[in-house]
């Protein structure tokens, strides 16, 4: 019988652990809401998630950081003060929007919460002055976003997880090997950056994280003192925390890790499925349950169906959630933006108003439902790929499987205007065909041009729900002729929309009016009726 290897064995006992802290203290107080405020707010963090869709496991930190925010626009209003305590109430509306359970995070934690709440706000306080407006403000949302990372840490510790991008770092140090010579230059690349760029790429590859936890974890892991600093280290790392901003930007930058990405992301499927497995079976037997071979493969066997059948939900799920934040956006901007701007170039917006309308918001819904439509599943001999992997990454073996890089040669001139040119073709072509659609319907310019930006980002929405549907395959399966005809019609056209959708993040008009004129007062709003409810309560106690 083949033997556990020392690294799953001690993923093992990770998740028991992990299994025994879900047990509550008995003595220990907990933090409790009011039900009615917390459905009433619940109910508008439904309306919130279409306003600014994210990921499922990133939604509960988009709202960490949104209210965190919102509760530093008011610290700074009193000049970033730490004698201002904003971690109860904080947690008190994170709860009530059901981010986070009801009667089962301990009020212990509203003191640690304070405390990494003071730790930021003496880094914003002390921080280099000497920078533009706009790089403090970006730093400034950096800070915030790392805070709210901590918090979310903290409130809800992800210990599991942690457990399974740990323990799949590891492997994969070993497994990874970039060529030298003829391929790349050697020395090129340090065994500590290499390492670096695997942990970025395996996490981004099991949980989908994105730059800010990304670079939350890269913190600790080269600043292991980073949650409990003494004063030295923290005065120390607020005199530097531009330069180890940068370090960390460029981290997340580096040219090496979208090949270790692709790997990480073809050789994923296994430690998902183990950790499944760790997850859902009795702890203290299943040590004994995956040491049989048979009984491993069964179990493999049943954790990948239920992932199988869950994956078109989530990938339905997702196409509507990203079509309705834009299509929703879209039809704000025909309103407040496309026909005023028309009516003052032009003198009228459209010979056919009702046409131009309809085509403007239903056009890009329909072409976010071709992507949905076309979305692929592993095909059925990609379980037999999973199950050798499975086995491969959680028995001992005297040989361990080894994952090469081969970085491309550099390109000549003629080679690189060739390429460029036919990029640039396929650019012309489906900006050409879209912009003719447009015209046949008799849209002004101005709305040609707005629609062509919802377009972009409608089409990299799309792309990136289809390669969530590659999340299972681990066979390797040729593109195919349509398959390039597809990239070289709608590659440049993602390309636009990658590049808009960070400008998105931060310019998103309707999330924007949420947050000044909705959020700040509806917030105010459910504690009222939070405290109105307690005062109801104690009046009924005074009736005997």
């Amino acid at each position: 019988m083949p033997q556990i290897s020392q690294a799953t064995q001690k993923l093992i006992q990770q998740y028991q652990s992990w299994h025994q802290s879900f047990q509550l203290k008995e003595g220990v107080s907990t933090i409790h809401v009011d039900e009615v405020a917390s459905k009433v707010a619940s109910f508008y963090e439904k309306i919130r998630q279409i306003v600014d869709w994210k990921e499922e496991c990133l939604m509960k930190r988009a709202a960490i950081t949104r209210k965190l925010k919102m509760r530093f626009l008011n610290l700074e209003l009193n000049g970033l003060s730490a004698e201002n305590n904003i971690a109860e109430p904080l947690i008190l509306e994170l709860i009530r929007g059901g981010h986070f359970p009801n009667d089962k995070i301990e009020e212990t934690k509203i003191a640690k919460v304070q405390e990494l709440i003071n730790k930021y706000i003496f880094i914003l306080k002390n921080s280099p002055s000497e920078r533009s407006p706009r790089e403090k403000l970006q730093f400034y949302n950096w800070v915030l976003e790392i805070a709210a990372c901590e918090i979310e840490e903290i409130l809800a510790p992800f210990r599991r997880e942690k457990a399974l991008i740990n323990y799949m770092f590891e492997l994969m140090k070993e497994r990874i090997r970039i060529k030298e010579g003829t391929f790349l230059i050697k020395d090129a690349v340090k065994d500590e950056e290499k390492d670096i760029q695997i942990y970025i790429a395996v996490q981004q590859a099991l949980f989908k994280l994105d730059r800010p936890i990304i670079s939350y974890h890269l913190i600790n892991y080269k600043y292991p003192q980073w949650k409990n600093p003494a004063e030295e280290f923290l005065a120390e790392i607020t005199r530097n925390i531009y330069n180890i901003w940068a370090d960390i930007e460029k981290d997340l930058s580096h040219p090496l890790g979208k090949k270790i990405y692709a790997i990480c992301e073809r050789y994923d499927t296994p430690y998902l499925l183990l950790g499944d497995i760790l997850s859902e079976e009795n702890p203290t037997e299943v040590a004994e349950k995956i040491s049989n071979p048979e009984t491993l493969e069964s179990l493999i066997k049943k954790n990948y169906q239920k992932r199988f059948s869950t994956l078109k939900k989530r990938l339905s799920r997702a196409a509507f959630y990203y079509t309705l934040s834009v299509l929703l956006t879209n039809s704000v901007s025909v309103v407040i933006l496309e026909i005023p701007v028309a009516n003052l170039i032009y003198g009228f917006f459209s010979r056919n108003p009702i046409l131009t309308i309809s085509v403007d918001i239903l056009g890009p819904t329909f072409l976010m439902f071709l992507f949905a439509a076309t979305i692929r599943l592993p095909s059925k001999t990609n379980l037999n790929f999973v199950i050798v992997e499975t086995m491969k990454i959680v028995y001992q073996k005297e040989k361990v499987d080894t994952y090469e890089i081969k970085m491309p040669k550099k390109k000549g001139f003629i080679t690189k205007f060739i390429i460029t040119l036919f990029y640039l073709l396929g650019a012309f072509v489906s900006f050409g065909f879209i912009v003719w659609i447009f015209q046949l319907v008799k849209f002004p310019v101005t709305s040609i041009i707005i629609n062509l930006i919802f377009i972009a980002l409608i089409v990299f929405g799309g792309l990136i729900i289809r390669e969530r549907s590659k999340e299972l395959t681990v066979e390797e399966k040729p593109a195919g002729f349509f398959g390039f005809l597809f990239d070289i019609l709608f590659l440049p056209v993602a390309g636009l929309g990658s590049w808009l959708s960070n400008k998105w993040k931060r310019y998103n008009a309707i999330a924007a009016f949420f947050n000044a004129l909705i959020d700040m007062p509806f917030s105010i709003f459910v504690e009222f009726i939070e405290n109105w409810r307690f005062f109801l309560k104690e009046k009924k106690e005074e009736i005997h």
